[in-house]
């Protein structure tokens, strides 16, 4: 198995919760007041320099509003390595 970071999903994970925290017209900050955690948190995982597991992919969903599903499906089209 490769390391996910930086892999072809986990850059199109990354992509797609910019473009959903985007689309939902929020900022990174009020992102992180959410999630409780700092601004700089939601920037790494955005610039995708954290890995994001299950737990934080909900996270992100509950905090955005966006179907967490949904998401895994659009990532797991992308290629693999």
């Amino acid at each position: 198995m490769s390391r996910s970071l930086h892999s072809p999903r986990h850059d199109a994970l990354c992509a797609l919760l910019v473009e959903r925290r985007k689309r939902a017209g929020l900022t990174q900050a009020q992102v992180a007041v959410a999630l409780r955690r700092p601004q700089s948190y939601v920037a790494t995982v955005e610039q995708g320099q954290r890995t994001v597991d299950v737990v934080t992919l909900l996270a992100f969903a509950e905090a955005i509003g966006f179907d967490p599903c949904e998401a895994l499906r659009l990532v797991a089209s992308y290629p693999k390595a």
